[in-house]
């Protein structure tokens, strides 16, 4: 990732609520297996493998944050479990295994999870996190981003 995707995905992250973070685990599980499906294309077994740990990462986040009060959960759980182990052969064959069945599993679990996302009108989980207000202007040779923060010396979390 870049230092813009970077920077985008903490500005998501800070202003998220709890079913906006589950969104953004899940397009982050969608950019890392496409760069491990990438590195795999290029003979690349050292990122893709990075890029699998992340995606592993994900998954175990996303297993982690079930709510077992709900029967659903234990049908994600199994779900999650399966990708997990795909992911988990893929680490150990240092070859992709499954990506197209994993891929089909998460992205119709991510589109439920966004209709969700809309739907909820929760505050964010980061209280008294900084607000983005962000513009573009015109410098004589550039385009110049601002970023306005009219309330700097409160920022951070409130244990």
């Amino acid at each position: 990732m870049n230092s813009e995707e970077i920077r985008n995905y903490t500005a998501r992250i800070s202003q998220a609520n709890r079913s906006e973070l589950v969104v953004i685990l899940f397009d982050l599980f969608r950019y890392s297996i496409d760069m491990a499906e990438e590195a795999f294309n290029n003979n690349d077994k050292e990122e893709a493998d990075k890029y699998l740990k992340k995606a592993q990462g994900c998954v175990v986040e996303l297993k982690g944050s079930l709510n077992f009060q709900y029967d659903i959960a234990y049908k994600l759980e199994s779900l999650y479990k399966y990708v997990h182990e795909q992911i988990i052969l893929s680490i150990v064959r240092r070859e992709p295994v499954n990506f197209p069945s994993i891929r089909e599993v998460m992205d119709g679990l991510a589109e439920a999870f966004e209709k969700i996302a809309e739907n909820d009108d929760s505050d964010s989980v980061m209280s008294n996190s900084q607000q983005v207000y962000a513009g573009l202007t015109y410098g004589r040779d550039s385009l110049n981003e601002v970023l306005m923060n009219p309330n700097e010396a409160s920022r951070g979390f409130k244990a």
